[in-house]
């Protein structure tokens, strides 16, 4: 995959990757987090194990199912499909050297891959988890100069333990344990009945992350530090524990991205922190693609790091078919050319200055939409992935298939993206599909706006489930799609 010359500017990028001949594949529960790069990369290709398009996306490659021990990860799911037949030989059949990206993996994956050849462009899964960690993150940041909201690390033990640890953070407390999706980890702690809820998990976790509580917002943002320097995508708001999207205090059900989100100040000062992060975890040993959550107290408008994720995300959706995206290249682009071998050098400031730019932002949003009922049943059916329309009176309805969002014509439609489907559980945080449209689905106060409940009801009302024939058979816990984190 060598280039013969050095790569100078976006331009010689984009052909170079044009062109390129090697086998590269993201393999994952879905496609979602790497959307769209199949056309931004020669012989990029996607292989998953749910059939989101009912076999009508021509670059995805879905294996018949097999037998396999309950998933527990989406890493348990990599490592299935890696030791699928079908997927073999669909590897092999494509030629030697190919390389494979992943959302999730650990040392069972990279042990898989290179049994079939193929070397994973990330780094290892031993630094990812360590970096992963987010008792870890607060102590990079603080290296970086990138603070959190005023915090202490300790073991806890008992709840007059957590009062005496957390000295002046206050009577209202947040913890948080090392690992684990915010919506099932993150522990709101104001009275000694709150932490005998939560003290078994915060006890057998070890060192956990105190936190003052503060009135915040969320936001999120994208980057990719490479040997020339650390490139930074735009700053997003995060769609986060909406009842009529998921039943997680806390959880993250999506983004929105948009010129007038942030003030001028805030965008700068997210790309400064962001850049100076990205620098320090190519200190640590860390290359490519990062994601970081920052925490903007309402009250005095600091900016405050939230949590790493070392690897794409829910959001990469966005940052990578934004319009500055498609004039320059998506971000994940850059994670690929650090891994490629290839040498390059570009005006990394040049380029993160536009990005910044409001012209280069337009207008989107997603939400992730889970079952929220206390209830179980089967899925009988199932609105298809595709292009949606919102009528007059409020009603959804199917308008046409399509695997792009940028088929979305304007805020009357929307891009369903399918999760569940017949003859998967559905029950309580189960993923049921991904919505994506342009425009805002949150008010100015941050709120899900009249449109965005429409969109809801209506993808919801579009899956019908039929009962149990025997409850008791169920595994325990039940884990189908969107028992655990996918995307």
């Amino acid at each position: 995959m060598a280039a013969k010359k050095k790569l100078k500017n976006i331009s010689e990028i984009r052909r170079f990757f044009h062109r390129n001949e090697t086998p590269i594949y993201f393999i994952s529960a879905t496609n979602f987090n790497l959307l769209g790069m199949d056309e931004w990369v020669k012989n990029f290709k996607f292989i998953n194990y749910l059939d989101c398009y009912d076999g009508r996306h021509p670059n995805t490659f879905i294996p018949s199912p097999g037998p396999h021990p309950e998933f527990q990860s989406i890493e348990d799911i990599n490592n299935y499909l890696l030791q699928h037949k079908e997927v073999i030989d669909h590897i092999k059949s494509r030629g030697k050297r190919a390389k494979a990206v992943f959302l999730m993996f650990d040392e069972t994956t990279e042990k898989l891959a290179r049994e079939l050849g193929m070397q994973i462009w990330f780094p290892k899964a031993r630094l990812r988890s360590k970096l992963d960690n987010k008792i870890e993150t607060v102590r990079i940041g603080n290296k970086a100069g990138v603070l959190s909201v005023p915090n202490v690390l300790v073991k806890l033990s008992s709840y007059d333990d957590l009062r005496k640890k957390s000295g002046k953070l206050g009577e209202d407390l947040v913890i948080q344990t090392a690992y684990g999706d915010s919506g099932h980890t993150t522990f709101f702690i104001s009275s000694e009945r709150d932490w005998k809820r939560h003290a078994d998990e915060i006890v057998n976790a070890g060192e956990v992350k105190i936190m003052k509580r503060i009135n915040c917002r969320q936001a999120a943002i994208e980057a990719c530090t490479t040997r020339a320097g650390t490139i930074v995508g735009p700053l997003m708001t995060e769609i986060v524990g909406f009842g009529e999207l998921t039943p997680y205090r806390g959880g993250w059900a999506g983004n929105e991205i948009f010129a007038g989100a942030f003030t001028p100040k805030l965008r700068r000062k997210a790309r400064d922190l962001t850049f100076r992060f990205g620098e320090q975890l190519r200190k640590e040993g860390y290359r490519g693609y990062f994601e970081l959550d920052f925490l903007i107290d309402r009250d005095t408008e600091e900016m405050w790091l939230g949590e790493l994720n070392p690897r794409v995300t829910g959001a990469s959706s966005m940052t990578n078919h934004a319009a500055f995206a498609h004039a320059d290249a998506p971000l994940f682009l850059f994670h690929l050319l650090e891994f490629s071998g290839v040498d390059f050098d570009f005006d990394v400031k040049g380029l993160n200055d536009r990005w910044a730019d409001a012209d280069n932002i337009d207008s989107w949003s997603q939400m992730v939409i889970k079952h929220t009922e206390d209830s179980i049943d089967i899925v009988a059916q199932a609105p298809e992935s595709g292009i949606w329309r919102l009528a007059d009176d409020g009603s959804v309805g199917y308008s046409r298939f399509d695997y792009h969002r940028r088929a979305v014509e304007s805020e009357r439609e929307a891009f369903f993206l399918r999760i569940s489907g017949p003859g998967d559980y559905r029950y309580e945080g189960a993923d049921l599909g991904i919505l994506i449209t342009r425009g805002r689905l949150m008010t100015k106060n941050f709120q899900l706006n009249d449109r965005a409940r429409k969109w809801i009801d209506g993808i919801r009302g579009r899956f019908v489930g039929r009962p149990l024939e025997n409850r008791a058979a169920i595994p325990q816990p039940v884990l189908q799609p969107g028992a655990f984190k996918i995307y």
